[in-house]
């Protein structure tokens, strides 16, 4: 199972946040991905966890100020991005142009998405990986996989029928191990959760919990 644990701008400490993830990820099948802020990808990259961009544009090179260029993030050690974020929503073509962004550098990705009918347009794209999460349910602590378990099961329909080879992730109020469970039953390849990590207490014992079913 793949796990996104994307830090937003919270107040946390994202090396600490990335050091547990690097020691959890040693232990268990799942592959742990940390997204931080664009300013702390060096550092949380150092720590030999998988580190993903929260974003990157549909820009090359040139007068782009304020952008997050692809090949930056590369060299500050990134090696996927996330996109599409209910909180950083993007046009259609903006979400292929950052796909093209990424693919210069080589870049995993993943596109999120509302709903199933979004998830098969995202699927249409390209993309590694597709994340089906109602923004209603995003910080809300209830996952998806409990509140409409249906909405994952048409969004792993919906990507499948579009291409068979990209996967397809559940979030929003994920953060227990039976909310993981809950989703690879449903059909998921992988999940995305923020603050069920970033804003716990002891966020290694919430990695270790989150994967622990595995």
């Amino acid at each position: 199972m793949f796990v996104l644990v994307n830090l937003k701008a919270y107040p946390c400490d994202p090396v600490a946040v990335a050091e547990a993830a690097a020691d959890v990820d040693d232990d268990t099948d799942a592959e742990i991905v940390i997204a931080p802020q664009a300013a702390h990808l060096p550092a949380v990259a150092d720590t030999g966890v998988t580190t993903w961009a929260q974003h990157v544009s549909p820009v090359e090179h040139g007068s782009h100020t304020g952008s997050t260029l692809a090949e930056a993030a590369a060299d500050a050690g990134a090696t996927g991005t996330l996109l599409n974020h209910s909180e950083n929503r993007l046009k259609l073509a903006d979400i292929d142009g950052s796909l093209d962004a990424a693919e210069r550098v080589g870049f995993d990705t993943c596109v999120c998405a509302n709903n199933p009918e979004q998830v098969a347009a995202a699927a249409a794209l390209g993309p590694d990986g597709v994340a089906v999460e109602p923004p209603e349910l995003i910080g809300t602590g209830t996952p998806v996989s409990q509140a409409d378990p249906d909405i994952v099961r048409d969004a792993v329909a919906a990507a499948e029928d579009v291409d068979e080879s990209v996967d397809v992730y559940c979030g929003a109020g994920i953060s227990t191990g039976e909310d993981l469970v809950a989703a690879r039953d449903l059909g998921a390849d992988g999940v995305l959760l923020a603050s069920g990590v970033a804003k716990a207490d002891d966020p290694a014992a919430a990695l270790a919990d989150l994967v622990d079913p595995l």
